[in-house]
Parts: structure tokens; C-alpha cells; sequence
């Protein structure tokens, strides 16, 4: 749940560089990870390359970095990519990250094979809305993925009621884990 003490944490990981979070963030996904057994595809949701320019790394492909080790998975760094810069998604309603999102979220040519009929596990921080865990899915699916389940550390409860599909279902799973309808 994202609440006062998980969003200290997450913001001082994504915009305070405190990049040494990352295996302590990721310890505390793992152990809700633990039920999705055998082989899965570990897959970072992406930066635009100007934000990644700017920030100095991703801080989803460092926490699927640590969880793709601590589960013996491969990793697919750039298995995605944002081809379009978009806004800062924070402070923006759900309806507004699904526009800045739109056709933002592609799969990398060069690995599309590698994602055909694979199990992906979806690395991000946040699930916010679901807006940029619905374009990865549905890139991820388009590139033949077989299940997606989003792993991520916080979810913000108060957009997530009644926002999507994802989050529907979401809501009935437990905060760092989500499966995502029609992804299974």
C-alpha cells in the first residue's frame, strides 16, 4: 500500500538517487512473488531515454535487476520501450495517464521472439492508476507473452478503486502482486 512510510522510501529511491534501496525494496517484493513458481521473464516497465538521461537510471529495472536474481529468472532490460516522452504521470487523474500513455509503450523489436508465449513478471515501483501497467501488458501481449503479472513495491488505494480493469482485479490480490485480466 502506498501510505506515508512507502512513499518516504519510494521517493527517496526514484528522485533522492537513493539508489542502495533498491535490494531492500525488492527483498519485500520477493516474498510476495513467492507463489509464482517456474520459469518467468523479468521485465522493467521503461523510461523514456530523455527521463532516463536525466534521472541517471530506471528505477524499475534496478528492482527487476534484484528480483530476477533473487528468483534465478532471466532478466530483459529492454524487453520494452517508451517511445515517447511523456509527461510527469504524478498528479495527474487516470483518464490524463492513459492519454500521455497512449501508443507510448512498445516492445522492443529485437526481442519480441523472446517474449512470445513466455510468463512475464512486470517490474515497477508504483501502481498507481494502471495506466502504464495496462500499455506495457498490452504490448507484452500483442508480442505473444503468455501470463503478466505486474510485481511492483506500493499501490496507491484511493485511484486504484474502480479505476480499470487491472485494478479490478487487483484489488483482490495482495498489494506488491498483480494479475492482470486476460494476461493469464
Amino acid at each position: 500500500m502506498y501510505n506515508d512510510a512507502s512513499r518516504k522510501l519510494v521517493l527517496a529511491f526514484k528522485h533522492g538517487h537513493r539508489i542502495a534501496l533498491a535490494p531492500m525494496l525488492s527483498k519485500l517484493m520477493l516474498a510476495r512473488l513467492a507463489r509464482y513458481e517456474g520459469e518467468w521473464l523479468v521485465v522493467p516497465v521503461p523510461l523514456h531515454r530523455w527521463r532516463l538521461w536525466r534521472r541517471g537510471y530506471n528505477q524499475a529495472a534496478l528492482l527487476a535487476k534484484e528480483i530476477a536474481k533473487g528468483r534465478g529468472n532471466d532478466l530483459l532490460l529492454d524487453g520494452l520501450r517508451r517511445t515517447k516522452s511523456t509527461p510527469s504521470l504524478g498528479g495527474l487523474g487516470k483518464k490524463a495517464r492513459a492519454q500521455a500513455l497512449a501508443g507510448a509503450i512498445t516492445v522492443s523489436p529485437r526481442h519480441q521472439a523472446k517474449l512470445k508465449g513466455r510468463n512475464i513478471l512486470l517490474v515497477d515501483d508504483v501502481f498507481t492508476s494502471g495506466a502504464t501497467s495496462t500499455s506495457c501488458v498490452k504490448a507484452l501481449k500483442r508480442a505473444g507473452a503468455q501470463d503478466v503479472v505486474i510485481a511492483c513495491f506500493a499501490r496507491v488505494l484511493d485511484e486504484a478503486r474502480g479505476a480499470s480493469p487491472v485494478v479490478q482485479l487487483a484489488q483482490k490480490e495482495a498489494p506488491e502482486t498483480l494479475e492482470v485480466p486476460g494476461a493469464t
